[in-house]
């Protein structure tokens, strides 16, 4: 296992820069995701560690020595791709053991190592067949094997999980949590996916237009996003922004919303919201932090489209110009056109400032 260093790392393609500056710090045996949307940098940021993308600036350390100017197969890591690139002429025992044959591992090790391999990924009884014969997972869990097989001091996946179906999706996730659970080697992994992100990751790494906009457990990216792209990307569906303004009436606060209704801010809250009375402000609002049957803040709204989901309903509606989405217990009373009293968590919602995309709390 190894620490990995990424300090103030960029790459330009002439004179486009497509990552900019990126400082990052993995514990050995952390499990980090890069998550974001395509074009961010992410799998750009990956490729810089395997060695398959040059280093316009910056460095990269693997246990505090600089790889910069290594190859990759010099680096001691191993890559997981979307595409399995397996060998389809050759057993799924063989695909496992190539790069070993490749080192000249002595012949015993390699059976030795190979028995492990199958054992942790359930591959025991499938050595003999062709990557033809295999489903999507079982060939993912190939590709895996001959990384695992190498004993890396760091494992590389590269939006692994995109080419199979979404039940398969969560079975591998599953299983990949379980393999870090058994190998705990350093992880870097990539996925456009923020379910997966959540799931899989010690610590989550958003990235939006080739940097870092916010380094956290999945937890605290959830409850405490620093920024509105984060606040936006985490959580499905995404946080709702309705543009607001504070406004303080002998000494109590409410938030006026683009249709004119208003909410009341807890006393707890005044002072989060003070920071904005009278100025432009924005009010974050999760889907889940909508209910039914209200007691306290409210608004009334008319449902757009409902759309019955089983263990949940999601209603769109619109305050103003401003669309939105509340998520509730499953109602199958509830139709498009209704008229509806939502209520509003008001100690959970959160206060951004639209002049530099903070969110203030």
């Amino acid at each position: 296992m190894a620490v990995v260093s990424l300090d103030k790392v960029v790459k330009a393609y002439d004179s486009t820069q497509i990552v900019h500056g990126i400082d990052l710090e993995i514990a050995d045996g952390e499990f980090i995701v890069l998550v974001g949307p395509s074009g961010c940098g992410k799998s750009t940021t990956l490729r810089m560690v395997a060695g398959l993308e040059t280093i316009s600036d910056g460095e990269v350390r693997i246990d505090g020595k600089r790889v910069n100017d290594l190859q990759p197969g010099e680096r001691d890591i191993a890559m997981v791709f979307q595409n399995y690139a397996l060998y389809p002429h050759l057993t799924v025992a063989e695909n496992i053991v190539f790069g070993l044959k490749l080192r000249k591992v002595d012949k015993a090790e390699i059976a030795e190592r190979l028995k492990r391999t199958a054992d942790i990924l359930g591959l025991d009884q499938l050595l003999a067949r062709k990557p033809r014969q295999l489903s999507g997972g079982q060939r993912q869990r190939v590709a895996m094997g001959r990384a695992l097989i190498r004993n890396p001091s760091v494992f590389l996946f590269d939006e692994p999980l995109s080419n199979l179906d979404a039940k398969l999706r969560v079975q591998m996730r599953t299983e990949i949590k379980a393999l870090h659970a058994k190998v705990p080697t350093t992880t870097i992994y990539v996925t456009h996916d923020q379910v997966e992100a959540m799931t899989l990751a010690d610590r989550v790494v958003v990235m939006n237009k080739g940097r870092i906009e916010q380094i956290a457990p999945p937890e605290e990216l959830y409850l405490r996003p620093a920024t509105k792209f984060v606040a936006g990307f985490i959580g499905s569906p995404g946080m709702n922004f309705f543009t607001a303004v504070v406004e303080s009436n002998q000494g109590k606060l409410s938030v006026r919303l683009p249709d004119g209704q208003t909410l009341e801010v807890p006393t707890e809250r005044t002072p989060l919201f003070s920071q904005l009375v009278g100025k432009p402000a924005l009010l974050g609002v999760r889907p889940e932090h909508f209910y039914l049957e209200p007691t306290g803040a409210s608004l009334s709204v008319t449902a757009r489209l409902v759309e019955p989901l089983g263990m949940e309903t999601l209603v769109h509606f619109d305050l103003g110009d401003e669309a939105a989405v509340a998520r509730l217990l499953p109602q199958s009373s509830l139709r498009s056109g209704a008229r509806l009293n939502l209520g509003v968590d008001m100690n959970r919602v959160h206060l951004l400032d639209p002049s530099n995309d903070k969110v203030l709390g």
